[in-house]
């Protein structure tokens, strides 16, 4: 049977250049562009879009699904990086196991998809005893929202007994780490085109992972064909113990350990010196700009534009919703045009380059050309959104306006050419449901209040 080819007509605004009339969509792909009063042919359903902004589907490239279950949690609010650790790393070891887990993973999915993001990234590193199916149920529940997502088997070999950050009850020996990435990555990476699951190697931190680990981590993606992704260049603590435990700072042990390649894409990337920047660029590392995590936990500002000008592909990420409080990416996209017009200056940095980190440039740090872009033959993942509540009147530039304006939620979604979101709501969610579930759940195992 012909696929039919559906013609999202009109839009009032989209993110892509001759395409005023909208966009061809058939099957699960971009297959036309639409000029400004042209009539595509062989249309075979026809959507208005005349009150529709439209974008390429955001990708979040940095997340902690797990601690949508400690949000603003007492005892960790109005700390820094390694405090805050601390703080929750316990409460952590306590509060995550599969039931919890799934409803975590569920509620940040859903609050992405229903911001506009199509792709989530998600890395998971706490395994506490019972949760070796961490990744299965990642798998299960992104399946369940029509959604893509990459798989980072993050990893923690190096406790406080051994020097490191965090408690025994919530690492893993380096073996048995090695072969649950074997088995993920052979369960779940899909390397080809209009893949809805891939899977990176992501051991947490300098100051939570052993050399071995990171070494053998980086042998394990080249000879299968995966990526790599770990936090580095966070916070000041991060480089004095690098500095203290392995006599270097921390861009020159990701290179020591064989991570200095173009598989490779970093969280945060804050305390980079120019001369770091510049080798970061030169094998094309990816960083993912987390702003709203940055400015939560005050760790600093990401050099975004010296990165990008060095040859470094810069993504988005709202990060843990722990230090988030929030799993929405067309905020985060919001948090960085502020940031880095605080930092670089109001005429430098525009809607334009916040839109551009969360599409093409996440989908450049997840290694992926089929997404992230409006474009023929690309993959038809498209938000819309609506200018119709009162932040949006009297906006001019309705682009614009999607982020000065603080747009949050998107009307309509479609993944791979399938809806999954409309009139604001994820198709076969229960929000109410889902609310009051993870609610409990939270409030039993990390004393939320709600």
């Amino acid at each position: 049977m012909q696929e039919k080819r559906v013609w999202l007509k009109n839009p009032l605004a989209i993110l892509a250049d001759q395409a005023k009339g909208g966009l061809v969509v058939c099957g699960s792909k971009i297959v036309e562009l639409v000029g400004d009063g042209q009539k595509p042919s062989n249309i075979s359903e026809t959507i208005d879009c005349s009150a529709l902004v439209i974008l390429p589907g955001l990708i979040n490239t940095h997340h902690h699904f797990y601690q949508t279950l400690t949000r603003a949690h007492p005892d960790a609010i109005n700390k820094e990086l390694f405090d805050w650790l601390k703080s929750l790393y316990p409460i952590w070891g306590r509060a995550v196991n599969p039931e919890s887990f799934r409803l975590a993973t569920r509620l940040a999915l859903t609050e992405l998809l229903m911001s506009g993001c199509t792709t989530g990234s998600d890395h998971h590193y706490v395994y506490p005893g019972g949760l070796e199916n961490a990744m299965d149920i990642q798998v299960e529940e992104a399946e369940r929202l029509g959604m893509r997502i990459t798989l980072n088997r993050g990893s923690m070999d190096l406790s406080e007994k051994d020097g490191g950050l965090p408690p025994d009850s919530v690492v893993q020996t380096t073996d048995a780490i090695l072969r649950d990435c074997e088995r993920v990555i052979k369960a779940y990476h899909r390397p080809e085109e209009g893949a809805f699951t891939q899977v990176a190697l992501a051991p947490c931190s300098p100051f939570s992972v052993t050399t071995e680990l990171m070494k053998q981590t980086a042998e394990m993606a080249k000879s299968c064909n995966c990526r790599l992704h770990t936090h580095l260049g966070e916070t000041h603590d991060e480089d004095a113990f690098c500095i203290e435990k392995f006599k270097c700072r921390p861009v020159d042990y990701l290179e020591e350990n064989g991570w200095m390649n173009g598989r490779t894409w970093l969280a945060h990337g804050i305390h980079f010196n120019d001369d770091e920047i510049k080798r970061l660029g030169a094998a094309k590392v990816g960083v993912c700009h987390c702003p709203t995590s940055n400015m939560v936990l005050a760790s600093g500002m990401c050099r975004t534009k010296e990165l990008e000008a060095a040859g470094s592909p810069v993504g988005l990420g709202v990060d843990g919703s722990a230090s988030n409080d929030s799993s929405n990416l067309m905020e985060g996209v919001r948090h960085a045009l502020m940031i880095n017009r605080l930092q670089y200056g109001s005429a430098a940095i525009t809607h334009h380059d916040a839109f551009r980190w969360a599409t093409e440039g996440s989908a450049a740090c997840l290694g992926r050309q089929d997404i992230g872009k409006l474009e023929v033959g690309r993959q038809a993942d498209i938000a819309f959104y609506k200018l119709d509540e009162l932040r949006f009147s009297g906006a001019g530039d309705a682009l614009a306006a999607l982020v000065l304006c603080g747009a949050h939620r998107a009307d309509k979604v479609m993944i791979g050419g399938k809806w999954q979101v409309e009139d604001s709501l994820p198709l076969g969610v229960d929000i109410l449901k889902l609310r009051h579930e993870h609610g409990a759940i939270a409030r039993k195992f990390a004393g939320a209040v709600s």
